[in-house]
């Protein structure tokens, strides 16, 4: 351990954040002024490696990362917020002769130890307290329920029962870069999840049904069934196959896990014919991971006029289809597949999808059309499902009329804190901040879910997006979609909902905790040029404010 004089105090004003040198060995940490008090943390983000003082502080003591949401306790280095899959490192701070003096061990500080050790269980402790959770799949909310039960105290047994054959993994990754390799992509092995989280994983096992009032789950149609206390239903979604001729030939795929990944790695190959059915995020960022290895040609074919435009809107999807169309991607957008014909030498595969009358070439075609929450199990053992195999819950995330059931994921309908809506949705950082929260229930401390959902996407440039409720019935742009530069605010009914951006980082890290605080600006002071950047939240000027919401 060394203590060594990182900055002037005076050079720290209250509300700041700033990233400073350690020991001179390429070591860095960030020291935090809140008040009087200061802070200081590994300096970078353990999802991806962001440096974190280029994201956002806040008064009541977070600190967001730039890119992805990200969000850990300047305090105690804890995970406040998925995607992080572990803690950062805290260190001893004060103030001493002006100069604020951190203690640290300096191999903590540099960018592959920026990540902190799970809070090992004494083996003791662990099952000591009968069946324990039971957790049906083996995703991002799986994978973050484990964390944050851990995190908070919860000792008794874990068991997960997950369809995949790999431990959980970071999914995102598949559709940006086709990694076929789960080892490449898992956020833990199965023997740390063993040894370091007393969590037992069970894999390539099928879930038929769940007996309530015996508290059972019931695997592979009868031949075994394990005990819970408390159970969690992370069980995600099932990529639909629109209901046209031909879906179901052989080199026709959807898109979800490893092994799709090498269905469409394989295929993906120089001088290869591919179509893309469906436009938004799966999809299109397909389409960015195979857009360099010189197919003949991507076609991708929409039901909207621009790509992402229910979710993005008409300029920034037009800036997008611009970008695409400038790798060589074709689209037919405001169509719909009438059919998918066969090979005339392959009875099995497709050679075709037929769009307003004319056949487009496709030597392998992808499906990016939606999920359907993976509930089937669930209609014999007495549950009410939504219209779509949603499952209801709670503000804290418990399945209706079972208290000792949760349901989080993309199969959770949920009351959206500040909008008040019901929603279901379907991404990685709300599956893991779903898991935090019942996790962090579970151990005793009742959270409700009030994240704000945040997206990514790569797309030429990272896409960022944050926002509340459904839709919106207006947009504010400021800098050019075409340029894949800008930002814009989604507004509905007078206030802002949501934001996205390009190129200006951390603007949606910041949006989503002003739209956490209730502090954004309206919509006239940001036509105005109000800048949300400049919005105080992290000094103590901002505390009653933060503290308040």
């Amino acid at each position: 351990m060394k203590t060594i004089a990182v900055c002037n105090v005076a050079d720290l004003n209250d509300g700041q954040m700033k990233e400073v040198d350690f020991d001179g060995e390429g070591g860095k940490v960030v020291v935090y002024r809140l008040g009087d008090n200061v802070h200081a943390t590994s300096a970078f983000c353990t999802h991806y490696g962001a440096n974190l003082a280029k994201g956002v502080l806040t008064a009541d003591g977070r600190v967001v990362c730039p890119w992805h949401g990200a969000c850990f306790n300047v305090c105690t280095g804890d995970i406040e917020d998925a995607p992080a899959p572990s803690a950062i490192h805290s260190f001893q701070a004060s103030v001493k002769d002006g100069y604020v003096h951190v203690t640290a061990d300096p191999a903590r500080t540099t960018k592959p130890n920026m990540a902190r050790a799970p809070k090992l269980l004494s083996t003791g402790a662990v099952g000591g307290g009968g069946k324990g959770v039971v957790i049906i799949g083996g995703g991002s909310a799986t994978f973050h329920a484990i964390e944050s039960l851990r995190e908070h105290g919860y000792s008794d047994n874990i068991t997960v029962l997950s369809k995949e054959t790999y431990a959980p993994i970071d999914r995102t990754k598949l559709s940006k870069a086709l990694i076929t390799d789960p080892s490449k992509v898992e956020w833990r092995t199965a023997a740390d999840l063993k040894i370091k989280y007393g969590t037992t994983l069970r894999t390539g096992v099928t879930v038929t049904s769940i007996d309530t009032s015996s508290k059972q789950v019931v695997l592979d149609g009868g031949k075994e069934s394990i005990s819970y206390d408390i159970l969690i239903i992370a069980s995600g979604g099932t990529p639909r196959r629109l209901p046209v001729e031909g879906a179901d030939l052989a080199n026709v795929y959807t898109f979800r896990g490893i092994e799709d990944a090498k269905k469409v790695d394989a295929a993906a190959q120089e001088g290869k014919h591919m179509v893309v059915i469906g436009s938004s995020f799966i999809s299109m960022e397909l389409v960015v991971a195979v857009a360099k290895r010189k197919l003949a040609s991507i076609d991708v074919i929409g039901m909207e006029e621009y790509p992402f435009e229910a979710v993005l809107g008409k300029e920034v999807g037009k800036g997008l289809k611009k970008y695409h169309e400038s790798q060589g991607v074709k689209f037919h957008m405001q169509s719909s597949v009438e059919k998918i014909v066969p090979s005339e030498s392959d009875s099995s595969l497709a050679s075709g999808v037929v769009v307003n009358g004319q056949t487009i070439p496709a030597d392998f075609i992808v499906m990016g059309v939606g999920v359907a929450p993976a509930t089937e199990f669930l209609k014999q053992s007495g549950f009410t499902l939504e219209k779509d195999g949603g499952l209801k819950v709670d503000q804290f995330l418990k399945v209706q009329g079972h208290d000792d059931i949760f349901a989080i994921g993309d199969i959770a309908w949920y009351p959206e804190h500040k909008s008040g809506e019901n929603r279901r949705i379907e991404h990685w950082n709300v599956a893991g901040n779903h898991g935090r929260a019942v996790g962090k229930t579970i151990a005793g401390e009742p959270q409700p879910f009030v994240k704000v959902p945040i997206f990514w996407s790569a797309q030429g440039q990272q896409l960022r997006y944050c926002g509340l409720g459904a839709d919106y019935d207006d947009i504010i742009i400021k800098g050019d979609p075409v340029e894949m530069k800008f930002i814009a605010y989604y507004v509905k009914q007078g206030r802002v909902v949501a934001v996205s951006s390009m190129q200006n980082d951390p603007v949606v890290s910041k949006a989503s905790e002003l739209l956490r605080l209730g502090m954004m600006p309206s919509p006239d002071e940001l036509k105005a040029g109000k800048n949300i950047l400049e919005i105080d939240i992290s000094s103590t000027a901002a505390k009653g404010r933060v503290e308040s919401t």
